[in-house]
């Protein structure tokens, strides 16, 4: 447990970190200020396959200007797939806010489109997907078959189409709201890396994480009817 102090004690230990804080959002200020003054690179005329079938990556815009994609790991004939995928983009279930913005955020896979659907469905995932299965877009956008997760920006201007940004490993946590609530915890996220005081709870890295069984289970098509 934290040590017990007075008011007095405590304000003053939060007015120091405070002061952190305030530094490292300005920090965060500032880098989203460079990310804006990215330069681009055009990309060319990609077919994905959707729900209707094969679409180009200009259409899947929708008419917006600005798109946001989160290219989920796959891998061919397993039930479930990568639980860190399933469960950071299970948070987003109210995307209609990007709509004031100009720009829509969708997944894209490498996995067939029917199983992707189906998987989608399965986990209670709400936003659009697409796959990249016939198409050299994941692996053009650091997302190869077989391989890694990623988030992509771009930006469509007419029907060209040019790649604005490119995050993945940890730098996708930004977009995670379940990480900004945990770190804000006094245990956190009790993960062996983190640096905790002596006798803090501590687990293995990623086993407090839902996995994609458990997303499934919470927000899948079965969810609340347990028996």
């Amino acid at each position: 447990m934290p040590p017990i102090v007075d008011q007095k004690t405590w304000q003053a230990a939060l007015d120091e970190l405070r002061a952190r804080e305030k530094a490292a959002t300005r920090e965060l200020d500032a880098i989203a200020a460079q990310r804006r003054r990215l330069p681009m690179v055009e990309l060319p005329d990609y077919t994905l396959n959707g729900p209707g079938g094969p679409i180009r990556l200009v259409d899947v815009f929708e008419g917006r200007s600005q798109l946001i994609v989160y290219n989920h790991m796959w891998f061919d004939d397993e039930e479930w797939q990568c639980g860190g995928c399933t469960s950071l983009t299970s948070q987003y279930v109210r995307l209609g806010a990007l709509d004031n913005y100009d720009a829509r955020f969708v997944i894209v896979t490498n996995g067939p489109i029917d199983q992707a659907l189906a998987y989608k469905e399965k986990v209670g995932n709400t936003m659009d997907w697409y796959s990249s299965s016939e198409s050299p877009f994941g692996a053009d956008v650091d997302a190869p078959p077989g391989g890694g997760f990623a988030v992509n920006v771009f930006l469509r201007d007419g029907d060209k189409v040019y790649r604005t940004w490119h995050t993945s490993g940890r730098g996708t946590e930004q977009l995670s709201y379940t990480f900004a609530l945990v770190d804000v915890l006094p245990w956190g996220r009790q993960e062996e890396w983190q640096d905790s005081p002596e006798g803090w709870p501590k687990s293995p890295t990623y086993s407090k994480w839902l996995d994609s069984p458990d997303v499934a289970r919470l927000y899948g098509p079965t969810a609340g009817h347990e028996t």
